[in-house]
């Protein structure tokens, strides 16, 4: 075991720690102080479990926690009510207390889901999100967002309910399909863009070795990636106002992973071509200039990631999903934009011609 970084998420009395390592799965001292109970349910998925549950379990008999498990199907397609269903059914039947855990293995889909199951049951449970894909370390595990989808828009059931800690395991992005990697790397990506110019240009270096899977490189760029995260959810733990930043091409890409089906575009995908139609909507608008569209779009390559969106979807249905978007407000499609590198804002403020020649050239 060897933990690299620690860091608060200072959220008064709902603050946790993030812990970022290798081969943290297997440590009963790491994970039992965050156990205050004798009881737990572990949530994961068909992929994950064969490769990482036994570890987990390991720690948990460790601690002398008398444990269950929910074993899910893999998939964005499974995120749903039915999902949450099958997790409360479980602990009503093994009779699970209000000092019961629901532990999170797996990617951001598990996360989402087990963390929306615990803020439910017996009006909310403690839960600990245990990370193990790159998307999950760096975006979904840290804030406290929870949810599943509706066939007519991405994550519009949910809660904000925050974890008793993140462990992030480096480890198990060993065992990570490139696609998924490159996934986790456009969420990397983001943060350069929406706050930290200089960490931009830290990946446009060290890109190759992160999709070598370097596991120092990994390491640092989960954590600046979650120090990016966790600084900006304390100051807007509900977004309200500053957190929707980290939204930035997520609007465009909730609706490229609605209409193209659940799961056939991964979500990092679909931000990554959503990140570059709100650069191009961001030139338009005479924000930025064309300089940040050819560094961004050159590293999403480099990373793997497409940047541009399927050819198969017209304005009319861009919109359509666009306008029932959890940021939409009064009726207005709020987008997150740039005025330069690592400087985004929200806006409704932008012409709708510039936004109809987006969704029709990107």
């Amino acid at each position: 075991m060897s933990l690299l970084h620690t860091l608060e998420v200072d959220l008064g009395e709902r603050a946790y720690p993030i812990q970022i390592g290798t081969g943290l799965l297997g440590d009963a001292d790491l994970i039992g102080p965050h156990l205050h109970g004798a009881s737990a349910l572990v949530v994961s998925n068909s992929t994950v479990a064969p490769l990482y549950l036994d570890a987990l379990e390991q720690s948990l008999v460790a601690r002398d926690i008398r444990h269950d498990r929910v074993i899910l199907d893999d998939g964005e397609a499974h995120k749903t009510l039915a999902a949450v269903e099958t997790i409360v059914d479980a602990l009503l039947e093994r009779r699970h207390d209000r000092r019961t855990t629901v532990i999170a293995l797996g990617g951001g889909v598990i996360g989402d889901i087990a963390g929306f199951a615990a803020s439910v049951y017996q009006r909310g449970v403690n839960y600990i999100q245990l990370p193990t894909t790159l998307l999950s370390q760096v975006d979904s595990s840290v804030g406290g967002k929870t949810g599943v989808n509706h066939p007519r828009g991405k994550n519009m059931i949910g809660a904000f309910y925050q974890p008793q800690c993140v462990i992030a395991d480096i480890a198990t992005l060993d065992t990570l399909p490139d696609r998924e990697l490159s996934a986790g790397l456009a969420e990397v990506i983001k943060y350069g863009l929406i706050r930290d110019a200089d960490f931009f240009a830290w990946l446009e270096t060290h890109i190759a070795g992160l999709v070598a899977r370097d596991p120092a490189l990994l390491a640092e760029a989960v954590l600046v990636s979650c120090r990016t995260k966790a600084r900006v959810v304390e100051f807007d733990e509900r977004e309200s106002g500053l957190r929707a930043i980290l939204n930035l091409g997520h609007t465009f890409g909730h609706a490229i992973e609605t209409l193209m089906g659940y799961g056939n575009w991964l979500h990092g995908e679909a931000v990554a071509a959503g990140m570059v139609m709100a650069i191009d909507l961001s030139i338009r608008e005479g924000l930025i200039d064309e300089a940040v569209r050819e560094r961004s779009v050159a590293l999403l390559e480099q990373a793997g990631l497409p940047t541009a969106p399927p050819a198969a979807i017209g304005v009319d249905q861009y919109l359509d999903v666009m306008a029932v978007d959890k940021k939409a407000i009064d009726g207005a499609i709020r987008l997150v934009l740039l005025r330069a590198l690592g400087d985004a804002f929200v806006s409704t403020d932008y012409d709708p011609a510039n936004l109809h020649q987006t969704l029709t050239t990107n």
